[in-house]
């Protein structure tokens, strides 16, 4: 592969990163309604164990979510088949690669409950962030509408902050619900905030000050 020039995929991605926004638009939908069917508390949710239409609903969306994790190794795929070495980043391996065993324990122990938030918040980032990838594909034609691109970064450490404070409440009250999830899931993203913190500095505001 060393020798190799990059490949040139551009159909691929184009398909793939249009394919993933109808992918995270379903599951946005699923859990938004589901969750609003449901009554679901935005503060503390239990998980539904039972065989119910909206609990088999629910635990349905959570699979699809984590499969999702699963097919979104085709980003390090991509980088690899195109020579994009530098994107290989120690923070896109540790968050693609950490995601899928987090979201397999997940879906394996509480599959629903108040973790449908987590699938929420962040369907809706990867609807942005796959609808961006997709139209930055099509060619260089679309950079000048693409300007925005600082602010999907943003739009990722906001989602980070959401999920810290909502695990971080109930870690602190009674609800039924795994503490030993919630902590996990709390320490976990405030890793993400870090890294993420760290990628935005030095793309945009070290970036910035070394050009001024």
């Amino acid at each position: 592969m060393k020798h190799k020039e990059p490949m040139n995929i551009k159909a691929v991605l184009i398909v793939y990163n249009f394919a993933s926004v109808g992918l995270s638009i379903y599951m946005f939908h699923e859990f938004l309604v589901t969750s609003w069917l449901a009554n679901y508390s935005y503060l503390c949710q239990p998980v539904d164990y039972s065989p119910s239409p909206l609990g088999m609903r629910m635990a349905s969306v959570c699979w699809w979510f984590f499969f999702s994790k699963v097919i979104e190794l085709s980003d390090t795929v991509f980088f690899i088949l195109r020579k994009k070495n530098s994107q290989l980043t120690f923070l896109h391996v540790y968050h693609h690669g950490t995601m899928i065993f987090n979201w397999w324990a997940g879906v394996k122990f509480v599959a629903g409950g108040q973790s449908f938030f987590i699938g929420l918040l962040n369907t809706f980032v990867h609807i942005v962030m796959y609808s961006y990838y997709g139209l930055a594909a099509l060619g260089p034609h679309m950079q000048k509408y693409l300007w925005w691109k600082r602010y999907l970064t943003s739009l990722q450490l906001v989602q980070f902050v959401l999920m810290t404070i909502h695990t971080g409440y109930n870690l602190f009250t009674e609800c039924d619900f795994p503490d030993s999830m919630n902590a996990v899931v709390f320490a976990y993203c405030v890793s993400l905030i870090i890294l993420f913190s760290n990628f935005y500095y030095q793309s945009y505001i070290t970036r910035k000050s070394k050009k001024s």
